[in-house]
């Protein structure tokens, strides 16, 4: 639907324009003509005939063609102007910043619903309504300000939300960081976020196009062509950075399954960035300190020199770099060393971090920074603070910390916190196409998110041993809800995954005969409740027949109790998955330590089905109890990889039974090398 008029059009007629530039259509003809628009410039404002120096047309009627045309009109015109410009004049991009669609209720949601029906009629492209505009290399239809000067080589930032844009640009431009296009999309009648990036996607020129891409989302309608086209444009060497504002309430809902209660649409969101490629901010600040990283040299490894002439902020950077699992490495003795020791003032130190002073200068700046790029080994990357006191000039300290950047193989981030005291020398360093992280934290914590962000997941489905058509015939057999041992079982035997010997039993004797068939020691479960241990419904270690069938009556006693599971006792590590269906997304998987942990801790990772083995893997090892699955006093580690497979298997079967819409298996036991699912909870629910 995105077309190039909406980037590059060479001619552009502003309905409700006016001499007053502190109205909306007023300052975006200001903002057109301050910025140079070199093509035909029209106006249509049925009260003057010439608006800010432009010739103005009264009419809809009387207005030639055009290749966009953007209205700052109310809501109640909107429709029947577009119809006369999509219809009569051939017009085929809109850009619509007025306010008072569905934003604002029914009946404006049915003025926006008619728009979008006469520009689809049209094949016309439509950003917007209520939002700020576009801002590309060809046109500044904005009506806010700051106004970034945009550079082939910046940033393309796309956003749900007019307001934050602004905000945004005014936290990223006084860092140094540089704009390629805007483009605020406000309600997405049409146009969102998703078509955006499918448009850079399909027109992505290496060595061309932004290479940086950053996101500010309120909702995400489509996350399948979300996922597909960011992961394929950070396969082609982009990188992208997103805030998903706006998450928070849907933790709330209530759910039936321990995996219910603990899966959001946050937590949706999160996989789905992961999966992706996608670095997840929560901040404005955190965003554009983020997207300054991507701007720098690409990070190739995890060691640090701090540069520091003040000892607070690098300590402050050492904190937030290791926490984030990046290292700041000890700088072994020798003559290399000593060397640079003897070019520094007294009370130097050139351990790391390497302190050289509040009078270090610039000679002493580029000897240590050489020795960093050519003589350390352990080294990967410098982080340089320098500010200043107010004691002298800074010019040419920033002069070498410029020029180091420009030519050294390891990136050097520059954190140059007097912003006030040296302003102008800092505008210097930002005039040479630098960027600044006057906050030495949110540097780290950027750093680290960057350097943590995986690649993107193949799009491939595990599908060995996985019986698509034996998951089928078990989803069509299934009625709605919880379901029973057998449907369980043709799910799991169609993916090839262990599960505990068990029956259902609903009659003392045939208690007796399932537990002399399994044999002791054996589970008893109550099969009805949900949540079992919470009616006193979980019985271990039976070791008799009297024991059997004294816990049956007890158990079908329990109110909501329909028949008793027994089951063989098996033991080992337990662990979980849990599985729950997020409209839209698909299926969000949850992994972690079993039994009453999965409560208790609220350990899990998630990730969005389908998974391969890296994602999978990626999971278990983001575990805060990680070490367990290594073995821990005296207990044997958890196969890993077996592990690994049985999520990615499960995963695959949700793809293919998105009737499933929650699964809880807790425990799994995991014993030498087999991992054998004993408690299993499945619902499904068909047209849903």
């Amino acid at each position: 639907m995105i077309n190039d008029s909406l980037f590059n059009p060479q001619s552009i007629v502003i309905v409700g324009a006016s001499n007053d530039v502190t109205k909306p259509g007023g300052k975006l003809l200001k903002n057109l003509i301050v910025t140079k628009y070199s093509g035909k410039l029209m106006v249509l404002n049925p009260k003057n005939e010439v608006v800010q120096g432009v010739r103005a047309y009264k009419s809809v009627e009387d207005v030639p063609g055009a290749d966009l045309a953007v209205l700052a009109i109310p809501a109640k015109y909107c429709v029947g102007t577009i119809d006369v410009l999509a219809s009569m004049k051939k017009v085929k991009t809109f850009i619509v910043i007025s306010a008072g669609f569905s934003e604002e209720g029914p009946a404006g949601k049915q003025l926006e619903e008619e728009m979008l029906r006469i520009v689809n009629r049209n094949n016309a492209c439509l950003i917007g309504p209520n939002c700020i505009g576009v801002l590309t290399p060809g046109h500044a239809s904005v009506f806010t300000t700051p106004l970034p000067t945009l550079h082939p080589d910046g940033v393309d930032f796309i956003s749900g939300s007019g307001a934050t844009a602004v905000f945004i640009m005014e936290s990223a431009i006084p860092k140094g960081l540089h704009f390629h296009s805007v483009i605020s999309v406000g309600n997405s009648a049409q146009i969102g976020i998703e078509e955006v990036l499918e448009y850079f996607d399909k027109t992505f020129v290496e060595g061309q196009s932004s290479n940086v891409k950053l996101l500010y989302i309120e909702n995400i309608k489509n996350p399948d062509k979300l996922l597909h086209h960011a992961s394929s444009l950070i396969r082609k060497g982009c990188r992208i950075a997103a805030i998903k504002a706006g998450s928070s309430e849907a933790g709330s809902r209530a759910a039936s399954s321990h995996t219910g209660a603990m899966v959001s649409s946050d937590l949706a969101v999160e996989a789905l960035f992961r999966k992706a490629g996608i670095v997840r901010c929560y901040g404005r600040e955190e965003l554009t300190t983020v997207a300054c990283v991507m701007m720098s040299k690409p990070l190739k490894g995890r060691n640090f020199a701090i540069i520091t002439h003040a000892g607070g902020p690098a300590v402050m950077l050492t904190d937030a770099l290791e926490t984030g699992g990046l290292n700041i490495p000890h700088l072994d003795d020798s003559p290399v060393k000593a060397k640079l020791k003897s070019l520094l003032f007294p009370g130097s130190s050139v351990e790391n971090p390497i302190d050289f002073l509040a009078t270090g200068n610039e000679k002493q700046l580029n000897a240590i920074i050489d020795a960093c790029e050519n003589d350390f080994d352990n080294i990967d990357a410098m982080a340089v603070i320098y500010g200043s006191p107010g004691l002298f000039p800074v010019r040419d300290v920033y002069k070498v910390l410029n020029a180091k950047m420009k030519t050294c193989s390891k990136p050097i981030y520059a954190i140059l916190p007097s912003v006030i005291n040296v302003k102008e020398d800092l505008a210097y360093f930002l005039s040479h196409g630098n960027v600044n992280f006057p906050d030495e934290v949110l540097l780290g914590r950027a750093l680290t998110k960057v350097y943590n962000t995986p690649s993107p997941s193949d799009e491939s489905i595990f599908l060995d041993g996985v019986d698509i058509p034996a998951v089928r015939r078990a989803i069509e057999k299934a009625k709605n809800g919880y379901q029973p041992i057998q449907i369980i079982r043709d799910l799991f035997d169609a993916v090839g995954i262990n599960y505990a010997r068990e029956v259902e039993v609903n009659t003392p004797d045939n208690a007796l005969k399932a537990a002399r068939k399994i044999g002791f020691p054996l589970v008893m479960k109550v099969v009805g409740p949900v949540h079992k241990s919470d009616v006193d419904g979980v019985s271990l270690n039976i070791k008799s027949n009297e024991s059997v069938e004294k816990e049956f009556r007890r158990m079908m006693a329990i109110v909501g109790v329909k028949a008793v599971l027994i089951s063989e006792m098996l033991s080992g590590t337990e662990l979980y998955i849990g599985a729950k269906y997020e409209p839209t997304f698909g299926h969000v998987i949850l992994c972690g330590l079993g039994g009453i942990f999965v409560e208790a801790l609220n350990d899990v990772t998630s990730g969005l089905a389908p998974l391969t083995f890296r994602e999978a893997k990626s999971m278990i090892k983001n575990l805060k109890a990680y070490k367990i699955f290594k073995g821990y006093r005296g207990n044997p580690p958890v196969n890993e990889e077996l592990f690994a497979e049985i999520i990615v298997r499960l995963s695959s079967l949700l793809r293919f039974a998105t009737e499933i819409k929650e699964m809880d298996i807790n425990p799994f036991f995991a014993k030498d090398d087999v991992i054998t699912a004993a408690d299993i909870r499945i619902r499904i629910e068909h047209n849903s």
